[in-house]
């Protein structure tokens, strides 16, 4: 991260944020028209004040996809930063074939993914699914969504990758493994241990937390 603040983390509070991903498009042919179409041009343009609106607009949506993948909280914020520089200085490129939101999240997930490369991140190759466990959720309170991101989090890097690759970014394994480069089992393979690991530390977690309201 530069020294220096750049200008969208200036003028941006990340807590006051709105997240306004789900924007309202009408498909026209090919075409996406976007409710945002205004503000696109005017940043095409380098208009600095369209520029911070489509930044404020899409942040929180885009910051969340980069953090599931990366899990670092820093390393999501330079991706951010340089995500959307490289998007205005692109913008005259972007066809409207897909939604802008769309088109912006690829480069983020990228730009997420390059990271984990440097990492030389590891994902295992196995010719089989593993069976997921069947073990039932402990009795009390409901798991939380906030309980399942923390969940995701402790993930290992491949394991969470590829589970909010397909789950939540909604890949199909066919486009995770051309992403990643790996071979279209191990894709699933990957995924079904992922979804396995990321059941059994939800179950242990609220084992604990009963545990801990029983005996304080």
């Amino acid at each position: 991260m530069n020294k220096s603040k750049n200008y969208f983390e200036r003028k941006c509070n990340k807590e006051n944020l709105t997240s306004s991903f789900t924007q309202k498009t009408d498909q026209v042919g090919n075409k996406y028209i976007n409710i945002h179409q205004d503000l696109l041009d005017r940043c095409t343009k380098g208009d600095k004040g369209a520029q911070f609106e489509i930044y404020r607009l899409y942040y929180k949506s885009m910051y969340n996809s980069s953090l599931r993948i990366v899990g670092s909280a820093e390393e999501a914020e330079d991706i951010m930063q340089e995500s959307f520089l490289s998007a205005f200085q692109k913008l005259k490129t972007f066809s409207g074939d897909v939604s802008f939101g769309a088109w912006l999240r690829k480069i983020v997930i990228n730009r997420s993914l390059d990271v984990l490369r440097k990492r030389k991140v590891v994902f295992e190759e196995l010719h089989a699914e593993l069976p997921i466990a069947n073990e039932a959720e402990p009795e009390g309170e409901p798991i939380t969504v906030e309980e399942v991101k923390s969940a995701i989090n402790s993930l290992p890097d491949g394991y969470r990758t590829i589970l909010s690759l397909v789950l939540l970014e909604g890949y199909d394994h066919e486009e995770v493994s051309e992403i990643l480069g790996i071979k279209n089992v191990t894709s699933r393979t990957q995924f079904s241990r992922a979804r396995q690991r990321l059941k059994e530390i939800l179950i242990e977690n609220k084992k604990q937390h009963t545990r801990e309201k029983i005996y304080g």
